[in-house]
């Protein structure tokens, strides 16, 4: 063995910890693969162990900054039954900082109690309050205090002394890698890795081994409720599995989860090194994700290796069917593997795959530049690639001249994700017997450089017209959800929210190549409404506190990315408000939730995005 370390000295609760160990084989080439026992390597196998080490000292750490022990704790969360990791702090400023944003879990715990005699559950929150090390006790007063407790289970068990005066550690596992549990929390691993002769199992040589620091709960943040649009400042009704439970709605997710490869320490410098790390953020991203429980979820930035190993099949595990388009490479460079796209995934029990629905049968394009949907039969969904969009452009509308110049210009890699589904809660279509209720949704990130505007209207404008055709075709309700890289009053916004674009925005003299001309083309007739615009118009107490989050001006959150360079909203959710109505949605995050020392990504929150959530309903439509 020539080295071993672990990608993190910090562990986590619930966050998987593979340690790097680098060997020289007997040929003298190095690898890091691993050798089992049951296929030793020149007669010999690697042997692991994982200890935890045991001390009569009992440690519990900062809520705010988990790497740091605390110090004092909120007695206020001890006495409004508060989970109780919630309340320690590791100075008396981290409590004063972190107080406008801590005081809103009093409040909300008083609400609780006057209301419902007992702790408010809300989306998120109720998840994430079990498995994620949340200890449910008083601080202790001393080292000699009694254990901690996590319910009626001892946390930590009686400490043990050792004769020698000594520490006393524990064997926990024997594969390479090692999950941390709550039992961990607090203490310190250790990780053995020895060389062991397979014929007659003996250690070869002295074992390497690698100490961590104390284990720490995985951060929790405030959890986000389901506002209804009534005003009313309480969560919607969950049914059993934490689904909304009115009759004939349903909800649905966006959220650009940062993918990995662009998750640079460089970039976020201010978040910690152990939450930008993948192992941590993955299993943040996925908490966060299944505790809203939504019924269809719309991801961007995911690694396609990433989606083939651990998005698919953690989402299988709770019931969702995954769909995928990974963007294009004629510009990305890297590990094929790496580059990423768009997911889609639906609940198998709400939604299905549409059988009856014939892409093939939606009219001739009108524009020979939108000739870009195709047809995947395999999965039946519809796959939008802008560069195949790109390419019959130049055929058609630029000079043969002109042909490179305009490839390099428009080829960006971009996708899009159309998927018609099924829904299985409703029988048929209210005043239309036998017909089914269909569903479209589109899914999409237009990651454009800012200084190509011209080439992010034109994304934007070539899926609405497909989608446009689509609907004309199909007459059915419409959702448009992604990253669109273009903040409220742009024009690729514009054309998404009215419908068209003023001929006088600025944003339209960035055009070298004349695409967007002439600017009258510039429309669509798909009835999109932004579904976060009711919360600007909102009256009530609750719609009230989301309106300050709001951008009156153009209807939209005042930011749904937020890092030290910028803040403003990229992301969004748009609906046909001809055939859908929205009934509640996810509250919004303000600066005072981020903290003041903060930006996006955080220990709380894995991405530099936050994620929107509607819940919608399908209006009555007439027959046709």
């Amino acid at each position: 063995m020539l080295r071993v370390h672990l990608p993190s000295d910090i562990p986590i609760v619930g966050c998987e910890l593979t340690p790097y160990v680098l060997l020289r084989r007997p040929d003298k080439t190095v690898t890091s693969d691993d050798v089992p026992e049951s296929a030793p390597l020149d007669g010999h196998f690697l042997r692991y162990k994982w200890y935890r080490i045991q001390s009569d000292r009992k440690v519990a750490v900062c809520s705010v900054h988990p790497s740091e022990q605390a110090t004092l704790q909120c007695l206020g969360c001890v006495k409004a039954k508060i989970p109780v990791a919630k309340s320690y702090h590791c100075s008396p400023k981290c409590f004063s900082d972190a107080w406008q944003h801590h005081r809103v879990l009093h409040d909300r715990a008083a609400s609780a109690g006057n209301e419902n005699g007992n702790e408010e559950e809300e989306i998120f929150g109720r998840f994430n309050s079990t498995g994620s090390g949340v200890i449910n006790s008083s601080i202790f007063g001393s080292a000699s205090s009694a254990s901690l407790t996590n319910g009626s289970i001892p946390l930590y068990p009686a400490a043990v002394t050792q004769r020698s005066g000594g520490e006393t550690w524990f064997e926990v596992g024997r594969a390479k890698t090692y999950t941390p549990s709550a039992d961990d929390i607090g203490h310190v691993l250790k990780f053995e890795c020895v060389v062991v002769d397979a014929e007659t199992k003996l250690d070869v040589g002295h074992p390497i081994t690698v100490l961590t620091s104390r284990v720490i709960p995985a951060p929790s943040p405030i959890p986000r409720r389901l506002i209804p649009l009534s005003g009313a400042d309480m969560m919607g009704q969950l049914d059993s599995d934490g689904r909304v439970s009115s009759s004939g709605t349903f909800t649905v997710l966006s959220y650009n989860i940062l993918s990995d490869s662009y998750a640079s320490s460089e970039l976020y410098s201010y978040c910690p090194s152990w939450a930008l790390s993948w192992p941590y953020r993955r299993q943040n991203l996925l908490r966060e994700i299944v505790g809203y429980r939504a019924d269809i979820v719309c991801l961007q930035e995911v690694q396609h290796d990433h989606f083939e190993e651990f998005f698919a099949p953690e989402l299988d595990k709770h019931g969702y069917q995954a769909l995928y388009k990974r963007k294009t490479n004629e510009v990305y460079g890297g590990n094929i593997h790496t580059i990423d796209g768009c997911a889609t995934f639906f609940r198998r029990d709400r939604f299905s795959h549409s059988k009856n629905m014939r892409f093939g049968s939606i009219p001739h394009l009108v524009y020979a530049f939108i000739h870009l949907v195709f047809y995947a039969k395999v999965n039946h969904v519809l796959q939008v690639e802008f560069n195949k969009a790109a390419q019959s452009l130049t055929e058609v509308a630029v000079q043969t001249t002109q042909k490179k110049a305009a490839l390099n210009r428009l080829v960006r890699d971009n996708v899009a994700l159309i998927v018609v589904l099924e829904a299985k809660f409703i029988t048929h279509v209210a005043n239309n017997p036998g017909k089914r209720q269909l569903l479209c949704v589109a899914n999409t990130h237009v990651n454009v450089p800012h200084e190509l505007k011209d080439v992010k209207i034109w994304q934007v404008h070539t899926l609405l017209k497909g989608l446009e055709k689509i609907a004309a075709s199909a007459d059915i309700p419409m959702l448009v959800c992604g990253d669109f890289n273009s903040v409220p009053g742009s024009a690729p916004h514009s054309l998404l929210a009215m419908g068209k674009v003023d001929p006088l925005h600025p944003e339209l003299l960035v055009d070298p190549l004349a695409i967007l001309r002439p600017h009258s083309k510039l429309t669509h007739q798909l009835p999109l409404v932004s579904a976060y615009s009711p919360f600007a118009r909102g009256a009530g107490l609750g719609l009230e506190h989301q309106r300050r989050k709001m951008d009156i001006t153009t209807n939209e959150p005042l930011f749904t990315n937020c890092t030290r360079d910028f803040i403003g909203t990229l992301d969004y959710i748009f609906y046909t408000a001809d055939s859908l109505t929205v009934e509640s949605l996810l509250e919004l995050l303000d600066e005072d939730s981020l903290r003041k020392d903060t930006a996006l990504p955080s220990p709380e929150w894995s991405s530099d995005h936050i994620s929107l959530l509607a819940e919608l309903w399908f209006q009555p439509r007439p027959r046709r």
